[in-house]
Order: structure tokens, then sequence, then C-alpha cells
């Protein structure tokens, strides 16, 4: 049973139309279940692309490490820490930490511990040769695979500890081949041999030095040998190596680097780790050793002044004959040896802070001070030796100068003594939890599970926004409403066929057996042919208001199932009892001899051209009692002038006086102007649209063509309707067969 829309009285005279395009899920998901088998297929497509990608994928094997920052270093001794100048550095976060650790200096010395700028890889077979070669290694871990072609497949290796290259070559791959046993030859990019030399020994050769120390290959074996741009190597290895610290302000910092070899990466890590410490524990000791430079550079001047204080000491002693301070006198000597040397000793200080600091630091204003309450207390102390007599002052200075040179002297050696004993037992602030280590049998990546899983939600995605796009992109109309905003009545909505499809795409066979392809004659229960029976009663009502019995069948393009309409109209309306003629008016492409399986010639062109009589033209359709056939005959060179000849106007006549309804298939109407000239004759048009094909304008555009030329539509045929979206309630189909056939 079909549903119809009931016709609408008055048309509307617009072109333009807006309507409430709100997002419809059931239609979003019909649609997504009309082309699950695109989106399946395609979903499976990039599933094995996964596979493929999990097969051909170089793995990569990623080394751990894990180090730690202290908070403070400890502090060095020889140094004071009392007085603002600690030899402890500042304290270092661990986010400092990190960016020490991928440093430019880090890097540098872990890439020339291991040569990492000298490349080496053995030519291989592409797509499939790193392939062949990993599964020959689990088989064979120490074994050679054979050379064949000049390609590597397995076990393949040299060791090139030297390899310096002018700047033009730099960065530019160079062919290394095994010539025989122990010998090589080294060719540019262009095939000119540059070096030949022999494993174990330096060779020279076009400004290329290089050394092969190992070679573990067949002859022939080529290798493609690269000295790579240093900036280069250390740019990609700060990319590569990760470092985070665990939890905040912990001070551990775990590092992480993968690499195809898993060697390699573990001896990456290990080299990028040692050297950091080495640069923390250097760092750390740095003061210590500034230090021990100051006080080597006081020294030989303390010494110096301890020995002229001396010497003066004797001359005036041999001179007054005088041996010693007075005993009375012991006292206030002593006293002023201990100030003396506490300023002698932050004068040294002083000095060192002046390197380090500014005059306005509080360090260095805090030694200006405390110079300046000892010089105050001296100089009341001076005050009382100027009470002495002459003698006994000039013994009690020289001996106060050699005193305190002499604990100066004394103070500095002992300070040069711990200070080189900080320097070199220094720590550091950072130490290696867990050195480098890397897990052999399990790569990091590629994972099967995340690629599969992404390969099939990739797929999947990209699928379903395929589907969606094509839909949002398709302005074919979908909805009968669509068509009667138009002002055009939707007299049926005839469903998509399957079986009327393929007896379509079998016309050519079926025409030399002579038997016809109309569905309404191999399928009569066809959901399709209900549709067009209910068509067939809607006109039965429309064409009582008609001058005439003639209806014409237009489309606006080709493609929109009009012959398929046509035909099995013109047999649903011959099983009625009534007597009907289909006559092909397409003289350039028309088709529908096909449908009734018989030839084209004899046909329309001829009768309207005189040739041929019209009981000539006129056949009958095997298997439609009721039903006659004109084929479009053979093309013309002049369709439209033999339309507009008088003669047509006859012919249509006789048929209209011989016939109950005269079926008349036309032209598309935006492609020719046919349908206009056989629509002057006609007193019933009808319009046939295809669901998702014809855009409204272009529905338009064909109705304001006819209309133009005095041609009113009288309505239109929604072909190919499938059931989904936001118009399938309007025109919704069931299925009601015989019993018999549901019991098929």
């Amino acid at each position: 049973m079909t549903k119809t829309l009931t016709t609408r009285p008055e048309p509307r005279k617009s072109l333009h139309y807006v309507r409430n395009d709100d997002i419809d899920l059931p239609m979003l998901a019909t649609t997504l279940m009309e082309n699950k088998r695109l989106i399946v297929l395609g979903t499976a497509a990039f599933f094995l692309i996964g596979v493929a990608y999990l097969t051909l994928a170089t793995p990569k094997y990623e080394a751990n490490a894990v180090v730690q920052v202290e908070r403070r270093p400890p502090a060095l001794p020889g140094t004071n820490s009392a007085d603002g100048q600690t030899g402890v550095l500042p304290e270092a976060s661990a986010s400092t930490e990190i960016q020490l650790v991928t440093s430019r200096r880090v890097l540098e010395e872990a890439m020339a511990h291991l040569d990492l700028d000298i490349q080496v890889e053995p030519h291989r077979l592409p797509v499939i040769g790193n392939l062949v070669a990993r599964s020959f290694a689990r088989i064979q871990p120490d074994g050679l695979a054979p050379a064949w072609f000049g390609y590597g497949w397995g076990g393949e290796r040299i060791d090139v500890s030297r390899l310096e290259v002018p700047d033009a070559l730099l960065g530019i791959p160079l062919q290394l081949r095994v010539e025989g046993r122990d010998r090589y030859t080294l060719s540019g990019p262009d095939g000119d041999v540059l070096v030949e030399g022999g494993v174990g020994q330096s060779a020279s050769g076009e400004g290329v030095h290089v050394r092969v120390d190992a070679v573990h290959a067949n002859a022939g074996t080529r290798f493609t040998v690269t000295r790579a741009d240093p900036t280069v190597i250390m740019a990609a290895l700060k990319r590569d190596i990760s470092a985070a610290e665990q939890g905040r302000e912990s001070g551990i910092i775990s590092l992480t680097y993968a690499d195809a070899d898993p060697q390699r990466a573990k001896q990456v890590l290990d080299e990028v780790t040692q050297a950091y410490i080495r640069q923390n524990v250097t760092r750390n000791s740095a003061e210590a050793a500034k230090r021990l430079q100051f006080v080597s550079e006081q020294l030989p001047n303390v010494r110096e002044e301890l020995s002229k204080a001396q010497e003066a000491l004797n001359a005036f002693q041999k001179r007054t004959r005088t041996l010693d301070v007075q005993v009375q006198n012991r006292a206030l000597l002593d006293q002023t040896v201990t100030l003396g040397a506490s300023i002698q000793q932050l004068r040294i200080q002083m000095v060192e802070a002046a390197g380090r600091y500014t005059r306005e630091h509080p360090a260095y204003r805090t030694l200006q001070r405390q110079i300046g309450q000892f010089e105050a207390e001296r100089s009341e102390l001076e005050s009382r030796i100027q009470t002495l007599p002459d003698i006994q002052q000039g013994l009690f200075r020289l001996n106060r100068d050699v005193e305190v040179t002499n604990q100066t002297y004394a103070s500095l050696l002992d300070q040069a003594q711990q200070l080189n004993i900080a320097r070199a037992s220094a720590v550091g602030s950072a130490r290696i939890v867990d050195p480098a280590a890397v897990e052999r049998n399990s790569p990091a990546w590629p994972k099967p599970l995340p690629v599969l899983a992404g390969s099939i939600g990739l797929g999947s995605m990209l699928m379903i926004a395929l589907v969606l796009l094509r839909q949002t992109f398709r302005r074919g109309v979908e909805d009968p409403v669509d068509i009667e905003l138009l002002g055009m009545p939707v007299f049926a909505s005839v469903p998509f066929s399957k079986r009327g499809q393929e007896f379509s795409l079998a016309t050519g066979r079926l025409r030399r057996d002579g038997r016809p392809t109309l569905l309404a004659l191999r399928a009569p229960s066809d959901l399709a042919m209900e549709a067009l029976r209910t068509l067939r009663t809607s006109l039965h009502f429309a064409r009582q208001k008609t001058n005439n019995n003639l209806m014409m069948i237009v489309a606006p393009s080709p493609g929109v199932g009009k012959t398929f309409v046509c035909a099995n109209l013109a047999v649903t309306m011959a099983q009625a009892g009534q007597r009907v003629v289909l006559v092909d008016a397409d003289m350039r492409r028309g088709t529908v001899h096909l449908a009734v399986g018989t030839r084209s010639a004899g046909g329309l062109s001829e009768l309207l051209a005189g040739k041929i009589s019209l009981d000539e033209a006129v056949r009958k359709v095997p298997g439609a009692e009721n039903l006659s056939f004109i084929s479009r005959g053979a093309i013309p060179p002049n369709p439209s002038e033999l339309l507009m000849d008088e003669n047509f106007a006859r012919v249509l006549k006789l048929l209209e006086r011989a016939y109950d309804v005269v079926i008349i298939d036309t032209p598309p109407v935006l492609a020719v102007t046919d349908a206009a000239l056989i629509g002057h004759h006609i007193g019933t048009s009808l319009m046939v649209v295809r669901w998702g094909h014809n855009q409204q304008r272009e529905i338009a555009m064909a109705k304001q063509r006819l209309e133009q030329n005095g041609v009113e539509v009288t309505g239109a045929i929604f072909n190919g309707v499938q059931n989904r979206g936001a118009g399938r309630y309007a025109y919704s189909h069931y299925a009601y067969l015989p019993a018999n056939d549901v019991a098929r």
C-alpha cells in the first residue's frame, strides 16, 4: 500500500524556499546503516594498514634511567659559611637540572664518547629488507646472511671509529663497499671512489680520513656511511631524550631514550647520565678550586712579608741588645697579635669578596664593618703601647709584625690543604639511582594494541566522516515536501526496486531473447509496482479534467528512471483493461524498445518522415494484451523539426482516437526543447524526480521552462525513494504479498 500527499490547489511562484534544516538523528543513523558496507570495508583497510605497519615498522627499544638531585650539596671544607661567602652553590630546582641533563655540553660529551655523529647503515631492500634482517637476527643472532643483489639480509655490521670529511660532504651519505677479506672502498655521492683501505688501518684520500676497525659482512655488501653535522645530532638527542620529575619537588628525574638498537639506546643514556654527573661534580668543586687558586696566589706574598718582619726583628735586637718583650707586656702583645691576625685574615677575605661581589653587597659590607671594629680595638691597644719606653715600643711592634704574619701564613697553608682536599673529594648534588636499562624482548614502539585500536578507530571515524560528508554535499531532494513547495503535487512515491535495477542492467541480454524486461511483467508484486498502481488510480481521477487522453512523462535530467516509470505505468494501465499505446518520443537516446524487448528501427522518426505508415509503426508488446508500442526509430538529424511538423500533430490525433491512453516518453527538459514542443499537444504532463538525484533548483528550472512554453505540469512522480530520513513518514510502503509468495 502506498500513501500519497494531498495535492495543493495553489502552486507557489517563487523558486527559492527555506526549510528548517534541523539535525535528523534517524536520518543520520539510516545513512550510516545504508553505507555500512563502505564503513566496514574502509575500517578493514585501515586495520590491514595497521597490521602492515606492525609488521614492517622498525621497532624501537626504550632505555630508562633514574637520577636523584639533592636539595643542597654538602658544604666545602675550608670555607666559612658564617661570613656569607659559603662554598655551596645555590639550590637548583629539578626543572633546572632537567635542562642541564639535555644541555649541549652534556650531549656533546656523550656524542664524542660514542661517535654518534658517524652513522652507518647496511644497504637493504626497501620495504621488506629490514623485516627480513630482523627475522634472520632472531633465528641466528650471530650469523651472517648471504648477500644477494648487493643488499644486506641480516647480520651485517662494520665498526667505523674515525670519519673526517670536508665541509661539503658533511651530512652527505657515502657508499662503503666490502671488496673482499679485510678490504673496502669508500665512494662519494656521484659514485667516484674516494678512499681504498684495509680493516684496522687508517686511510685517506680526497680530503676524507677514515678508519674501519672491524667488518662482519660478505664481499659486495654495501653500507651507507654518513658524517652527520654535530648540531643536528645534538638537536635529535635533545628531542628524543625525555626527562621528567617523578612527583612534585621530589628531586627524582626519570630519563628515557628510544632507539632501533637496544644496545645503543642503553649506551646513549648511560653516557648522558654519567656526563651529567661528572659535570655536576665539576660545578660543585669549582668553588673550592677558585678559593684554592686565590689562597695559592696569596701564600708567596705572605711568606715574603714574614721573612722581612723576621729580618727586621733580628736587626733591631742586635742593635739594641734586647732579647724579648718583658713579661709584663706579653699579654698586651698577645692581644695585639690576635687583632692583627684577624684583621689580616679579614683583609684577605675582602680581596676575595671584591672579585665576586660589588662594594654594596651585604657580605662585603659585613667584612668592612668587622675590620673597622678590630681596627678600633687595635688603636686602643696602640695608645697603651705609646706609654712604654722607646726600645720596648720598637721591640713590641716588630714582635707583633712577626707573629701576626706568621699566624696569617699558617692559616693560609691550612686553608690551602683543606681546599685541595675539598676539590679532590667533591661529591656533587646529583647521583645515579638506576643506571640505564632496556627491555630487549618488548619494544617500546610499535605496540600492537594501540596501533590496531588506533587504526580501527581512525578508519571508522574517517569512513563515517566521509559518508556524512557525502550526505551533506548531496543536494538531491529526499523529501516530497521539497517538491510540493515548488507548486507540483506529488501523485505517487515509487520506492527503489532492486529487481527493477537488475532487469534494467540486463536489458541487452534479454532483448536478444525477445523477452521484455518490464518489472510489471517479471515481478508484478514488487513494491514499486504497487506504487505505480496507486499512481494509475490517482491519474484516473486527475485525467477527467483534461481535454484529451494524451499523457507526457518528462524529467529534468537523464538518469531519473523516466523510461522505467513510463513503460511500467503503461503496463499497469493496460492490465486494467484500457487500450494503451506507449510512444518513445526521445528520438535522440530513447531506450523504451530495450525494455519491451524489440528493435528501435521502424518507429516514430520514420513515421514522421513519411517512410512508414502508422500501422507499420505500432507494435504489440508480448505479455501485455492491451499495450501497443511505437519505438523511437532511427536517430534523425533533426528531431526538433520533426516534432514541430504538422505530421506529428496528425499522428497524435490518430492515436488519441484509437486508444484510451497515449503515454509519451520525452527527452530531458533541461537538455533539449523536445518536451516543450510535445507538451503543446498534451493534456496531462507528469515530471519524474529521482530521490537524492535531482536538486530542488533543478526541478524548479525544468518546471519554469515548460511553463514559459505554455506547458502546465500536472504533478510529479517521486521515483527511487529509499525509506529513510525525515520525509519517510509521508511516503511509507508496506509489503502485502499473497500467501503463497510469503510462504516461498
